[in-house]
Parts: structure tokens; C-alpha cells; sequence
């Protein structure tokens, strides 16, 4: 049973104040402007949908997956030991850290380092230069300096009197 609930009185409702009330009363609907309702909503689309219903189906298989249908297995560990070689390789890496940890500088003797750097004599330098010049001048070879030159080939042939002196010979 519930009991009906009271009207409340005038002086309990809220005041609108004076100047708020008077644009109310005054106000006339024909000074809105018209305006043109554009509904934004957006669908989804075919994918967006396709990859929702994969989600809740995948959501939904987790919840409600029954763990009585797990097969029961035995797991077999693996160890698989190091061999000879494996121990041999791993002491030698352990005995050279050994070594380079232990090692003492103090131990080391005093050396004076001798800067050796022979510089080349005149005659090699002149020689490059030379070298370089050469190439420099192959590289570098105008070819429109060079003028029109005709061959002419000369073979002379023996007279008939040298002819006949050889064969008298």
C-alpha cells in the first residue's frame, strides 16, 4: 500500500523572478528563425559490425567455457645436460674472467715508446710528382688543340740499275 502524496503548497514552489517572468508572458513564436535539423547518426558499418560479433562471441566462449572438458595430460621435463665440450668451453671463459678480474698493473714493466714515422727523400717525392703530372696531364688533355695533319706514305722503290747490281752480286 503506498499513500498518496500531497500537493505542495504555493508559497513551497519555487519563485521565477520578476523580469524572467515578463519575457515569458511576452514572448511570440513567430520571432524564431526557421532552421534546417540535421540528424548526425552515424552507423556502423558492415566490418564494424562483423568485428563486434566476433568480439562477443569470443567474450562470450570465455565465460562460458566448462573447464570439464579439458583433457587430462602428464608433462614430461627435458633436461638436457651439457657436454664435455660445453663444461670445457664454459671453465675456459670462466678461468680467462678469473684472470682479467685478478689481473695487477703494478706488475707491468716501464716502456718508452719511440715514435717511428720515415719520412720519404727528395728523390721519391720528385718522382711522384712527376707521376702526378703525367697523369694529370692525361687526364686533362685538350683534344681541340691538336691539328689536321694528312699522312703521306713514302716506300720508295729500287731503280733498275740497284735492281740489276743485286742480282749480279
Amino acid at each position: 500500500m503506498s499513500c498518496p502524496v500531497p500537493a505542495p503548497a504555493l508559497k513551497d514552489l519555487p519563485r521565477v523572478a520578476g523580469d524572467l517572468k515578463s519575457e515569458l508572458e511576452g514572448f511570440k513564436p513567430t520571432n524564431l528563425k526557421n532552421a534546417d535539423t540535421q540528424e548526425k547518426i552515424v552507423l556502423p558499418s558492415a566490418e564494424d559490425v562483423a568485428q563486434e560479433r566476433t568480439h562477443n562471441a569470443l567474450i562470450a566462449g570465455v565465460e562460458n567455457f566448462k573447464s570439464s572438458s579439458l583433457k587430462r595430460t602428464d608433462t614430461r621435463e627435458k633436461i638436457v645436460l651439457p657436454n664435455a665440450q660445453d663444461v670445457a668451453a664454459e671453465k675456459t671463459e670462466k678461468a680467462l674472467i678469473a684472470g682479467i678480474e685478478r689481473f695487477d698493473p703494478s706488475k707491468l714493466k716501464h716502456t718508452e715508446t719511440q715514435e717511428k714515422n720515415p719520412l720519404p727523400d727528395k728523390d721519391v717525392i720528385e718522382q711522384e710528382k712527376g707521376q702526378r703530372q703525367l697523369i694529370s696531364g692525361i687526364e686533362n688533355f685538350d683534344s681541340s688543340k691538336l691539328r689536321h695533319a694528312e699522312t703521306c706514305e713514302k716506300n720508295p722503290l729500287p731503280t733498275k740499275e740497284i735492281i740489276d747490281q743485286e742480282k749480279s752480286a
